[in-house]
């Protein structure tokens, strides 16, 4: 299974299935991969637009942007 991660300049906002060739993004194996990844572009100036995978999971950017936030606030509860 492969989860495709779309990347953009901050300020860019959803990005259409026509336009996701002119995206960059890259490739993994897992959902957990992915948004690892997700975390380290979002915290590098950068924005994740879209999370794709071949078993049908699609995540824009809103919601990838709430899943970070959670994960990030139930680790800070844990600690």
């Amino acid at each position: 299974m492969r989860f495709r991660v779309f990347i953009g300049p901050r300020g860019t906002e959803q990005i259409s299935p026509l336009e996701k060739d002119q995206f960059l993004f890259k490739e993994f194996a897992s959902l957990d991969e992915a948004f690892s990844w997700a975390r380290h572009v979002n915290n590098s100036g950068r924005v994740t637009l879209l999370i794709d995978g071949d078993d049908g999971t699609h995540m824009a950017k809103q919601e990838i942007a709430a899943a970070l936030h959670n994960a990030d606030r139930l680790s800070g509860e844990a600690a």
